[in-house]
């Protein structure tokens, strides 16, 4: 399908979307600015920003897994789980401390994340091909934000936005696929010692295993498969928590371990 908006309007559209990144005021919601709330529209900004970023020399190391719960579907108006990029520039390490400059409206959420040992290229890919192609697994602290005014979101606007991408953290321990379950395991959040998020692998689509599977097709679909290397967030296992600066956030999920994020 082709989007429904000209290529100057949808160029325009990403160049919005930077103008915030670099430090400008959210903008109001992109599907009344364009008149459409298409996802095909909102995959070609999301590339257009993808292009330019690449070519001002960030580097792909990954791609996230959004909207994984009926609920958040629903909200959105999906019927399936969308997709954004990972640059190594939003990666950081258990415990380093966040600049909050560098967030927009920043909720934070639980997941696993996996870390690729072969590439997931070509048709048919079925979920054995996944679960061999997984090194190991990780807990991983998902920074979601949004350079839409007041998270005033719809599909569009989430994925056009990098599927309301901003930064991510990863635990230091690797954990094979076998030395824990993904679908049972539970989550929760803790914000300056308070729970504020629990879930369980469940979840995110069933199994966050299924939901790489479903990323995995829909990267071969659009000519951006999954390489040896690549770091895989999963999708939510339970509820987005808001963050304010000052905030330290653990994330701990059964036999995955935890991880740390100081938001300074």
């Amino acid at each position: 399908m082709m989007p429904d908006i000209s290529p100057d309007r949808i160029e325009e559209a990403a160049a919005s979307l930077r103008a915030v990144t670099a430090g400008g005021t959210p903008i109001a919601p992109l599907r009344d600015t364009l008149g459409t709330n298409d996802p095909t529209t909102a995959y070609a900004i999301q590339e257009a920003n993808t292009r330019h970023w690449l070519s001002n020399g960030r580097r792909l190391v990954g791609r996230k897994i959004g909207a994984t719960s009926r609920a958040v579907q629903t909200m959105l108006g999906l019927d399936q789980p969308d997709y954004g990029m990972l640059f190594a520039d939003m990666a950081f390490t258990d415990g380093e401390e966040i600049p909050f400059d560098r967030l927009h409206q920043p909720k934070v959420e639980g997941e696993v994340a996996f870390a690729l040992k072969d590439d997931l290229d070509g048709e048919g890919l079925t979920i054995a091909d996944v679960i061999h192609a997984i090194d190991y697994a990780l807990p991983a602290i998902e920074v979601v934000g949004s350079r839409i005014k007041d998270w005033n979101i719809k599909i569009l606007d989430t994925i056009a936005d990098n599927a309301s991408a901003d930064l991510f953290v990863l635990g230091t321990r690797p954990v094979a696929l076998a030395d824990f379950d993904p679908v049972l395991c539970g989550m929760v959040i803790e914000r300056r010692g308070e729970p504020v998020s629990t879930g369980a692998g469940i979840a995110c689509l069933g199994n966050p295993l299924t939901a790489t599977l479903w990323l995995a097709r829909k990267m071969v679909a659009v000519g951006r498969p999954l390489k040896k290397g690549d770091i895989v967030l999963s999708g939510a296992l339970g509820p987005l928590a808001p963050v304010t600066k000052g905030d330290s956030i653990e994330l701990r999920i059964n036999g995955l371990g935890s991880v740390r994020a100081h938001f300074g």
